[in-house]
């Protein structure tokens, strides 16, 4: 009785140790990418110099993951990622401060000997002229068949001498 509870015991913890080896193996299954911390590349860290003040640096990389309460002027960010169960990649960088400026950084990039030339993603386009539409009150008045923009126009066109104005010609009321 002792043998093939032992057999047994023997074959089911084997078997349920290699689950895992299985079932990571098995084609067709989906394993999720797993990402953590934040996302770390080159082209933020050739952005970093030195003597930026913390702000500038959360705007270029974000918070830091970890901070640390007893060293105030080091910030570190982390970014781990595991695409669809395959090796763990992990990059690391750490930020050094002295009065809010930055001093120096360490970790798995080197900054870039190259100067910063950051293109705009924005175009600016030249819009054609438009036709301004006519008011609100023009429009109602145009219903009624009073124009007022051209009575005024009609009115302004002539010449001051054909209305009356500097010609001794007129008699005056």
């Amino acid at each position: 009785m002792g043998k093939p509870l032992f057999s047994l015991t023997l074959l089911t913890s084997l078997t349920l140790a290699s689950c895992s080896t299985i079932l990571n193996n098995l084609p067709g299954v989906y394993t999720v990418d797993v990402q953590q911390g934040n996302m770390i590349d080159q082209s933020m860290i050739d952005q970093i110099r030195p003597n930026m003040n913390k702000r500038q640096v959360l705007y270029i990389m974000g918070s830091p993951m970890t901070t640390d309460a007893f060293h105030q002027n080091r910030w570190d960010y982390i970014y781990s990622n595991q695409p669809g169960g395959e090796a763990r990649m992990q990059k690391k960088i750490t930020l050094f401060f002295d009065n809010d400026r930055v001093v120096g950084f360490q970790g798995d990039f080197k900054p870039s000997a190259l100067p910063v030339i950051k293109e705009s993603p924005e175009t600016t386009v030249d819009l054609p002229p438009r036709e301004i539409e006519k008011t609100l009150w023009e429009k109602i008045t145009g219903l009624f068949g009073i124009d007022s923009s051209t009575e005024s126009d009609s009115v302004n066109s002539e010449p001051k001498s054909e209305r009356g104005i500097n010609n001794p010609d007129t008699p005056m009321n």
